[in-house]
């Protein structure tokens, strides 16, 4: 029987309720403190998840019963957040991106290995039973050698429904670092990981204007692009395109599609945990929905926290490994920087393709 970590959430905004609720679900953790900046917003949600204290970051990073840390606060204190609860003693998980720079990463990633600490991250989407699924099928050659891939994060922005969607558009922010993650860390779980890529990015509007409640009205300056095109050559030769935008209104495009020598998988949102997902091979004349080889379809954030946690117990390498995650930011920069700079972009760091999920994981699988 393994341990029942004590953990402690930094951050209670939006995300942080889905955080709570399914923390539930699985066996090998336990939330027993909230925090914010806004003590108020740590005790409604202590309130409504009856958690049992609600505190100030820095109360909970000093609490000694705390084990892990999820960090959810806003990308621009990641690395100041993770940090201070690696040097308290405490693993972390945090919410994407793994950091804003490339330098606060690297030092996130030194912290962890001088106190021997575990620092993972987000999305966990891929651990879900659609890109599970899809990574099946690839590796039994249901499409051959994946030779391309495509992934297409298409929106008219996140001033129509967010509370608060001002830092979606300063540094840090855009739609490549705030759904790039999403997409490049199922592309890396599909494909492994990348050596180069080429970018275009660009800003469409200087001001937007928020339709949504309570600051309906109000006018947002654009910092960052809002339309970034990249190019990306995986290690295993594959070659792969992605947009995100936040000024497209509609489109009928696919979420990602990779195409081999045989056939082509549509792999479903890597926004969201479940299916559908759908095989066409050379010689077929329709598409194929195959049924789902993998639990979890529902939304279920916090099994990435769960992975975790197994693998701090068993001495082995988390699948959301930052490592993973420093790999996915790297990328989304080389984008930027080979815009800016009209070149390729030659990427440093590396990563290992995060292991398969077993067929038919349960619950029990975190015991």
């Amino acid at each position: 029987m393994m341990k029942t970590y004590k953990v402690g959430i930094i951050g209670c905004g939006n995300i942080s309720g889905i955080y709570l609720k399914n923390a539930s679900l699985f066996p090998n953790y336990e939330i027993t403190a909230v925090a914010d900046i806004v003590l108020e917003k740590a005790k409604e949600r202590a309130e409504e998840y009856n958690i049992p204290k609600a505190c100030l970051p820095d109360e909970l990073l000093e609490d000694e019963s705390i084990d892990l840390v999820i960090n959810l606060t806003i990308p621009a204190v990641h690395a100041e957040i993770a940090i201070k609860a690696m040097q308290n003693g405490k693993h972390v998980y945090g919410e994407k991106p793994l950091a804003v720079e490339l330098d606060e990463a690297q030092e996130m990633m030194k912290v962890a290995k001088e106190k021997n600490r575990y620092l993972c991250n987000a999305p966990d989407t891929f651990l879900g039973a659609g890109i599970q699924t899809s990574l099946k099928l690839i590796n039994d050659g249901w499409i051959g050698k994946p030779a391309s891939a495509t992934a297409f994060m298409l929106s008219p922005g996140h001033e129509r429904w967010h509370p608060d969607p001002t830092f979606y558009y300063q540094k840090g922010g855009g739609p490549m670092f705030d759904m790039g993650p999403y997409y490049l860390t199922a592309l890396i779980a599909l494909l492994g990981p990348v050596t180069r890529v080429t970018g275009s990015a660009q800003k469409t509007y200087d001001e937007r204007t928020i339709t949504s409640q309570p600051n309906y009205g109000k006018k947002i300056k654009v910092e960052v692009p809002t339309q970034i095109n990249g190019i990306l050559d995986f290690e295993s030769g594959a070659v792969g395109s992605i947009i995100t935008t936040y000024d497209v209104w509609h489109n009928q495009l696919p979420f990602i599609e990779i195409y081999g020598t045989e056939g082509t998988i549509s792999v479903p949102d890597p926004n969201n945990f479940g299916g559908p997902v759908k095989v066409r091979r050379w010689d077929h004349q329709e598409w194929s929905e195959i049924p789902l080889s993998h639990g979890y379809t529902e939304n279920i954030r916090g099994l990435g926290v769960a992975e975790m946690i197994k693998a701090i117990e068993l001495g082995g390498k988390s699948r959301t490994d930052a490592s993973l995650a420093y790999h996915a930011l790297e990328i989304m920069h080389g984008f930027h920087i080979a815009s800016e700079e009209n070149k390729h972009y030659q990427l440093t760091s590396h990563c290992s393709k995060p292991e398969p999920l077993p067929v038919g994981m349960n619950d029990k699988f975190f015991l």
